[in-house]
């Protein structure tokens, strides 16, 4: 079997410790020998990031750097049209063949919104989504707020062994608890905003970086 290839994208504005941990924690779970990080240049569903793209690049390199890993993936960081994650993963998948497993990393709010994304349906037939959610969580949790065609999809695509997302390249769905780290991206861009410290938020490497180049004070 070939080791899975996890991929993690984002805005990271800033990359934080909730973002590594997750990374961290599903790779080590589902076996990934590698995973990549993809920081997004223009996201079709937010607002532009306040860091410029130099700068978020900069950063995941710089939280990253001493994992074995992790890498960083910039085939996303420098287009100034929108990014889809489907033509991401069409790019990738040509890449590293058609067998080799590729894993797409999201937090359960992210998987809650996947209609509303470009061509949803087509992610299953690139890549297996890994959902990192908190500890006790359930799909039930969900409830009604999961739409009819997703809790389908998850229905028809859940796993509960990480091991099948080695035998197949794309297609599956698995749920996977998580440390809960309660940090967000905003409130460290609003702490800094404030001036407040946001040490043990982000990486220390990262924290120098804000710091040098005054990010978010404006």
């Amino acid at each position: 079997m070939t080791a899975p290839v996890g991929l993690f994208g984002g805005t990271f504005d800033p990359i934080h410790l909730g973002h590594l941990r997750l990374a961290e924690e599903l790779g080590a779970a589902l076996g990934c020998n590698e995973v990549r990080f993809l920081p997004t240049g223009t996201p079709p569903h937010r607002h532009p990031p306040q860091a410029s793209a130099v700068a978020r690049r900069d950063m995941v390199a710089l939280a990253i750097a001493n994992n074995p890993r992790f890498n960083l993936d910039e085939h996303e960081i420098n287009r100034t049209d929108p990014c889809f994650m489907v033509d991401t993963l069409t790019t990738i998948r040509v890449e590293v063949g058609a067998h080799t497993p590729l894993v797409l990393f999201l937090g359960s709010d992210a998987f809650m919104g996947l209609t509303t994304w470009h061509r949803w349906a087509e992610l299953f037939d690139l890549a297996h989504l890994a959902v990192a959610h908190r500890p006790g969580f359930s799909p039930q949790t969900w409830g009604d707020s999961l739409p009819d065609v997703l809790r389908h999809a998850l229905d028809q695509r859940l796993s509960e062994r990480p091991s099948d997302l080695e035998i197949s390249p794309a297609g599956h769905i698995h749920l996977h608890a998580i440390t809960q780290m309660d940090i967000a991206a905003r409130r460290i861009r609003t702490a800094c905003h404030k001036g407040e410290s946001v040490r043990y938020l982000v990486p220390d490497s990262v924290l120098t970086y804000l710091n040098q180049h005054d990010l978010y004070r404006q």
